[in-house]
């Protein structure tokens, strides 16, 4: 059973519950449709006297931040309709991204990524999407396969002995997409949100990643 887009409009007002619900199949078709990106709907977790994920394992890993087991992808490409129709019976999840698939993820501490991003802006270099997580991360979107290439990139500019506050994301992660909360800490905002030309072309890796080592390095490293 699927929602119309006549029925999604008349859900919006018709409860909070449902208006949240309607806002995220919204966000799901942008993904989809406009961005190319394929989604899958996640758990969510809440905070009060201890963390809980709606997954129900007591003992889960990552409350809040991973993927629903039971629920379908939805693909890249999918409409509005498709979207509400994959939703339908995971009202409540949170938006996920697949890493790997379009893009992977250079992570670093949110303090790096603001002054890497301002660096790289001021440099002229190509950037992709760029994401902050509540936990003050920024995860700077690069092409796939960086992730695993990260250790060999990392020798060649001569970073790989340094200790340094940054990680690759790749094939078989996923993401909180922004504005879903992320683990119960709140929502995924854009330091840099995508745009058709570079949703669908992120970066290479090896554009960023001397700013980005530099830069953790300076803060710090781990």
């Amino acid at each position: 059973m699927g929602f119309t887009i006549g029925g999604i409009r008349d859900r919006r007002s018709s409860s909070r519950r449902r208006g949240r619900a309607s806002e995220s199949v919204m966000t799901v078709a942008e993904y989809t449709g406009l961005w190319g990106w394929d989604v899958v709907p996640g758990a969510r977790a809440t905070r009060g006297g201890h963390v809980t994920c709606s997954c129900d394992a007591a003992d889960c890993p990552s409350p809040g931040a991973h993927p629903l087991s039971f629920a379908p992808s939805v693909p890249a490409g999918a409409t509005l309709d498709e979207a509400a129709t994959a939703w339908a019976d995971v009202p409540g999840a949170a938006v996920l991204l697949p890493v790997g698939r379009s893009f992977d993820v250079l992570e670093v501490a949110e303090a790096a990524g603001r002054h890497a991003l301002a660096r790289l802006e001021r440099m002229g270099v190509p950037l992709g999407p760029v994401a902050l997580a509540p936990h003050g991360r920024a995860l700077f979107f690069v092409a796939p396969g960086a992730a695993a290439e990260l250790p060999q990139l990392l020798y060649r500019m001569g970073w790989d002995d340094a200790r340094l506050d940054l990680r690759g994301l790749g094939l078989g992660d996923h993401i909180t997409a922004p504005p879903s909360d992320h683990a119960g800490m709140g929502p995924m905002r854009w330091l840099l949100p995508p745009t058709l030309d570079t949703a669908g072309r992120p970066p290479e890796a090896r554009l960023l990643l001397g700013t980005l080592a530099y830069v953790c390095h300076r803060s710090g490293g781990v």
